[in-house]
């Protein structure tokens, strides 16, 4: 089939090409400046605020894979109207282009954050509606305005969409401002991790590649128009983020403790049962086994001081 997959050459979105092109599919990637990191699918310049752009690059497309979007919530919060306009009204072209051209479906990356307002009253799934007054940041809101957006093309222009949400991901070609880069940079370098309060935040995990296999599963007929949770299966605490790093790097990493910030968001319970149910997808990849990956691929990108630290 014709793909097109925007934001094709982040974090996310390459293996999302490299899943797609394993299958057999031909693949456009719509990013804006930075070229793909293969050279066998199809690359388009395009500013997703250009709506004819957009349109002339979806032309042929049969299946849209939309990920492009301002995911660093620092950056959301520093630039929040062009983080805004990115994430909605790039999303609404997105729709639009796919509306005009007549794909066949267009798959929204969103993420597990919209449920950041519910109640902590028990385990978070798909029917648990949007709690405005809790969104908390501008880059949830955005997502949640993009959901609505996916339902409205549905609804009104018979758009068939399929909306994936994102739980914490890892893994090789993650961004470096995000947890896990951020403390094996200062364990090779002979920082200390530093853990706020009891270091008891939790985070469920999902590693790259079963997010993006999560989306080959999600072009089966009757996932259109559904919307599922790609959630990792086991929780993990910040503390044991920082443990599980000495374990691989050696005894030498130093983990402290800092004071505990106002604030500090403890996790979310999340499922993923209906991914499991519908799509037959669930997390494979355990939390110990895909850290080690993710050590060995950032050791070996920025070159690690510790010989034969991750032999251990």
């Amino acid at each position: 089939m014709n793909v097109v997959v925007t934001g094709g050459s982040g974090f996310i979105g390459s293996h999302v090409v490299d899943a797609l092109a394993d299958a057999g599919h031909r693949i456009t990637v719509l990013d804006h400046r930075v070229k793909p990191h293969r050279s066998d699918v199809e690359f388009e310049d395009v500013d997703l605020l250009d709506l004819s752009s957009v349109i002339a690059a979806t032309a042929e497309s049969e299946h849209i894979f939309h990920l492009a979007a301002v995911s660093n919530v620092n950056y959301a919060f520093k630039y929040p109207a062009y983080s805004t306009a990115l994430n909605v009204m790039g999303t609404t072209n997105v729709l639009e282009a796919a509306r005009i051209n007549g794909a066949k479906r267009v798959y929204l990356a969103s993420t597990v954050w919209v449920y950041n307002g519910a109640p902590d009253d028990g385990v978070a799934d798909e029917t648990v509606p949007f709690y405005l007054n809790g969104a908390g940041h501008i880059y949830t809101s955005t997502k949640m305005a993009c959901e609505m957006l996916c339902h409205n093309y549905g609804e009104l222009y018979g758009l068939p969409v399929t909306v994936l949400r994102y739980g914490i991901p890892y893994g090789p070609r993650m961004r470096e401002e995000l947890l896990i880069p951020i403390f094996l940079k200062k364990a090779l370098n002979g920082e200390p991790l530093t853990i706020s309060g009891d270091g008891s935040q939790y985070r469920k995990f999902v590693y790259v590649e079963d997010i993006a296999r999560a989306h080959l599963l999600a072009m089966q007929e009757h996932a259109a128009g559904e919307t599922y949770n790609l959630e990792g299966a086991e929780k993990v605490t910040v503390l044991e983020v920082a443990e599980r790093i000495r374990e691989l790097l050696g005894e030498g990493v130093k983990i402290e403790r800092v004071p505990a910030r106002a604030g500090d968001f403890g996790g979310k319970d999340v499922s993923a049962d209906k991914a499991l149910r519908d799509l037959g997808w669930h997390a494979d990849v355990d939390f110990a086994s895909g850290l080690k990956t993710t050590t060995e691929w950032f050791c070996q990108r920025w070159g690690n001081p510790r010989q034969g630290a991750t032999d251990s």
